[in-house]
């Protein structure tokens, strides 16, 4: 149905925020280590799936869709909501394919995410309504080094942001009315791996006008008092005693004064859709492959080197999310493990999701993981025909999602993944007064590899107990020198499932299976559940 915009829908967004109470919706709740999602008053780990960006634009694709991921163990589905399709007419708005995806989501016990494709998504502004394509001088342009006109909506554009923060706040209300109670959908992403494709920063008349004016007193200012937090690469060009942004950001003055100025249009849009509905709010930022440079990947995004911008800018936003592709998964989460950030990866490549996902939650303390294209994922082996799917983890992980979630609050858990081409053969996590150290599985005796990847979780539940997930690798336990000199050994290995929340034994492990009592070996290919309890003794004099 469409429903016409009138005056009153900003003020009676504004009201119907101020008589809700915060607790009633799932908030962001932040600390040292990061951050969690609370829903209904709990942790809460999503277990997500994002969707291909063609593959939630109509109705009939919910009923297809959505129970079959259902049966994948995903919580969480991931779906775009595009501009052009709410308000396909200027102040007429349509949330009916909206409304039935959250009615079929909750049939089957699914949660949802909305992903604003506002005025830009992957960089362009191919997702916003005709009406507003057509109209270019009410909408202005970025503008190339070369004076062209792109194909990429300037963020100095008054009337976009002013119909982009309309239309989100409209969708903000209407989410409220229709979702408040049952809390189907989780949270929202603001625009989408924003940032400005070309040489440089926009050269649009507004944006050069702007950039030859001194840069804001108030943005050093907070930068200035944000120094302790700033990365190695703000650090590295910031000069609070300039006045220009040469002269204050270097080499980076064309990427930082991109990025104030879309954090600028971000938090106007967030801030507005917050006053309708505080769900938590976020956005991802699309990565540089290897030896790209800005403007060949989107400058001005939530890019981690000069994050601290969008930090003081918009603090509408609760946390920053990276969209990873890459092989060094493991470096690009890292830069977004900082204080005060609750990791969350919104996009991850499907072939390698299976053990990037234990590292993000273990080692990265990530409350939650989000493979892309899961509509396209078969239910029994991984895309790439080998070794565990995503389902095989999200299963394993569900089970023990309580007490994953009360170990990520109390820093008891670690996670570790490994290749065949890591430049290390071994890896290996200290926790407790534990070390665990992980090999790629081998066949005995001839010692040929049993698998190409590899990856586990570690969570401690008691001093000399923990629960470990994974496959693919053999696990050595020693005890940390740091804590005392003596020996460690291994009390018992059991295989373990849940049922009806009680830990039943599959089978205990001895043998070959544990290589005589010296390690734990798991299935190659299929995730298991091991609990392992450990055990310190004195050490044997050394024989000289």
């Amino acid at each position: 149905m469409l429903k016409s915009i009138h005056s009153g829908v900003l003020a009676g967004c504004i009201l119907g925020a101020m008589t809700m109470s915060a607790s009633e919706v799932p908030t962001i709740v932040k600390s040292a280590a990061g951050g969690q999602l609370i829903v209904n008053g709990k942790p809460f780990l999503i277990l997500g799936g994002e969707l291909g960006n063609s593959s939630a634009g109509t109705a009939a694709q919910a009923d297809s869709v959505l129970p079959r991921i259902a049966q994948m163990h995903v919580n969480t589905v991931l779906m775009p909501v595009a501009w052009e399709q709410i308000e396909p007419v200027e102040g007429k708005f349509d949330f009916s394919i909206q409304d039935h995806w959250i009615d079929v989501a909750r049939e089957q016990h699914l949660h949802l995410m909305f992903l604003w494709f506002g005025s830009w998504k992957n960089g362009f502004s191919n997702y916003v309504p005709s009406w507003l394509k057509q109209d270019t001088k009410r909408f202005p342009r970025a503008v190339s080094a070369d004076g062209y006109e792109l194909e990429i909506l300037s963020t100095l554009g008054t009337e976009t942001l002013k119909c982009d923060a309309q239309a989100f706040s409209v969708l903000m209300r209407h989410l409220r009315e229709k979702d408040r109670d049952q809390q189907t959908v989780l949270m929202v992403q603001v625009e989408n791996e924003v940032g400005y494709l070309g040489r440089g920063r926009d050269r649009s008349a507004a944006a050069n006008r702007l950039f030859a004016s001194p840069v804001p007193p108030e943005l050093i200012h907070k930068l200035q008092n944000a120094r302790n937090s700033f990365s190695p690469e703000l650090r590295a060009h910031f000069k609070s005693t300039g006045t220009t942004w040469p002269e204050v950001f270097g080499d980076a003055a064309d990427e930082v004064f991109m990025a104030w100025n879309y954090a600028r249009f971000i938090q106007t849009v967030a801030e507005g859709g917050k006053q309708a509905y505080p769900l938590p709010m976020y956005v991802n930022c699309q990565l540089p492959a290897p030896a790209e440079r800005a403007g060949e990947y989107p400058s001005g995004g939530p890019h981690p080197y000069y994050l601290e911008v969008y930090r003081v800018t918009a603090p509408a936003l609760d946390f920053y999310s990276p969209d990873i592709y890459w092989p060094n998964f493991e470096y690009w989460i890292d830069r977004y493990k900082f204080s005060g950030n609750a990791v969350f990866v919104p996009e991850a490549r499907l072939e390698s999701a299976p053990y990037n996902a234990f590292y993000a939650y273990g080692e990265a303390g990530a409350f939650g993981f989000s493979p892309f294209g899961i509509e396209s994922l078969q239910l029994s082996p991984n895309a790439n025909g080998s070794g565990p799917g995503i389902n095989d983890v999200y299963a394993a992980l569900s089970s023990m999602s309580d007490m994953l979630l009360s170990a990520q609050a109390s820093g008891s858990t670690r996670g570790l993944v490994l290749h065949s081409n890591s430049p290390r053969t071994a890896q290996t996590v200290a926790l407790g007064d534990y070390l665990f150290e992980a090999t790629l599985s081998r066949s005995w005796p001839t010692k040929t590899l049993l698998t190409e990847d590899g990856a586990m979780i570690v969570v401690q539940t008691n001093p000399n107990e923990f629960y470990i997930a994974g496959s693919g690798l053999s696990v050595s336990f020693f005890r940390d020198p740091d804590t005392d000199n003596k020996l460690c050994g291994i009390a018992n290995i059991e295989e373990v499932s849940r049922s009806g929340g009680e830990w039943l034994t599959v089978r205990r492990l001895n043998g070959d299976q544990t290589n005589q009592g010296r390690q734990l070996s798991m299935s190659p290919h299929e995730v298991h559940i091991y609990r392992v309890v450990l055990y310190a003794t004195g050490r044997t004099p050394r024989i000289e």
